[in-house]
């Protein structure tokens, strides 16, 4: 009997242990936006810059007759080149393929610091944006200067068949 519980509790362990950590979180838990937040509404100074920014995300690929569709996940970058100023975001909505609003990730402005990256995870199970999903992206800063970043990274893969490729964002500007 005693076998029989050790055994239990071995298993619960090692199961609790394998659980895959949440890429969008931080090491202490929170979410990766929502640690960024700055809490204040951004002045007329703070917007020297700004741009609104198209990055496309295909969430789903064709591959072949036997796997016609392979889930993607996809990683939204965000990368502040600046080596002095702060970039602020203000908006990253996530939309279906039909044009449709899927979801809005701020509440709050965030700011990245100089050479910061904020990186986002749509996982691959999540079919919400369809297969031509895309994000907005609204960027400002203090800095008329500042030139950012902004990609996705769409990773996946089916049997021993593994790719990767990124998409450039598109001011719409």
């Amino acid at each position: 009997m005693k076998i029989i519980q050790l055994f239990l509790v071995v298993s619960i362990l090692v199961f609790y242990s394998c659980e895959n950590p949440n890429p969008n979180e931080t090491g202490t838990g929170e979410d990766e936006l929502k640690s960024l937040e700055i809490g204040r509404v951004l002045e007329k100074s703070d917007r020297k810059f700004e741009d609104v920014i198209y990055v496309p995300i295909y969430s789903e690929i064709y591959l072949d007759k036997t796997n016609q569709n392979s889930l993607l996940a996809a990683t939204l970058s965000i990368r502040n080149t600046s080596l002095k100023d702060s970039l602020f975001v203000t908006v990253i909505d996530y939309y279906h393929t039909d044009g449709s609003l899927v979801r809005s990730y701020l509440n709050q402005p965030i700011v990245i610091s100089p050479m910061g990256t904020v990186n986002y995870v749509v996982e691959k199970d999540d079919t919400t944006g369809g297969a031509g999903a895309n994000f907005i992206v609204s960027l400002s800063s203090d800095s008329p200067d500042i030139k950012p970043l902004i990609q996705a990274v769409m990773i996946g893969g089916t049997g021993n068949k593994a790719f990767c490729f990124s998409t450039d964002g598109y001011s719409l500007k």
